[in-house]
């Protein structure tokens, strides 16, 4: 019994440091001094390395990220894509042009929509584009954070991801899991509000989750079954 204690509290200590690691690293907005050439990005480095990892096991034909900001995130998934090698189209939409950066609008495999992600035009486009880059999809959510429209954004996506295509919600850490106690109901609880709707959409990529020790996508990344 003192070894099960024993390695029950080692076990506990690795899990509370990494708690202790999240909370630091946001609560120190160090995440809003992330850039990737020179663009910010506003994630998490060891989020990002998770991604490059998913991408090159996926080798995707489309990435679709809701929320552009500066768009660092969106150059980075798009130098990522170019050292796979395959032919593949990046479509970042925000509602907010002003702060897009000269750099990504350039970028010739990015597209930017300036709209909503709940508009029937990021729909239509996604239709179209799924249809001429033939293959997976990888998608990132980190748009609105509440509730109702990361929700929104799920069930919008639903009739054009397939059994292995990729989704991660960003930000499920706010609203205590574990940062921003008070923000209220966000991406954690749109995903937990999904899966009591749909439960068979998508099953949990935990490996993925767990592999750093901490993450933004606090169960939320997502595999299409």
């Amino acid at each position: 019994m003192n070894l099960l204690r024993r390695i029950q509290a080692r076990l506990g200590f690795f899990r509370s440091a990494g708690t202790r690691y999240h909370l630091w690293y946001y609560r120190n907005l160090i995440w809003d001094t992330t850039s990737w050439s020179g663009v910010k990005t506003l994630k998490s480095p060891v989020d990002m390395w998770n991604y490059q990892e998913i991408l090159y096991s996926l080798k995707p034909s489309l990435v679709i990220e809701f929320g552009t900001r500066y768009g660092g995130s969106a150059l980075f998934f798009a130098a990522v894509m170019r050292q796979i090698g395959n032919r593949f189209k990046l479509l970042s939409v925000d509602i907010d042009a002003e702060t897009v950066s000269e750099q990504t609008r350039r970028d010739p495999d990015i597209e930017v929509l300036i709209m909503s992600s709940l508009e029937a035009k990021v729909g239509e486009r996604i239709t179209a584009l799924r249809s001429e880059y033939a293959g997976p999809v990888f998608v990132i959510l980190d748009s609105d954070h509440s509730k109702a429209h990361v929700l929104a954004e799920m069930k919008t996506l639903r009739p054009f991801l397939v059994p292995g295509d990729y989704l991660v919600v960003e930000d499920a850490n706010i609203n205590g899991h574990p940062v921003l106690p008070s923000h209220g109901p966000g991406p954690f609880e749109a995903v937990q509000e999904y899966f009591q709707q749909y439960p068979e959409d998508y099953r949990y990529d935990s490996a993925r989750e767990a592999k750093f020790g901490f993450t933004f996508a606090t169960r939320g990344f997502l595999i299409r079954r």
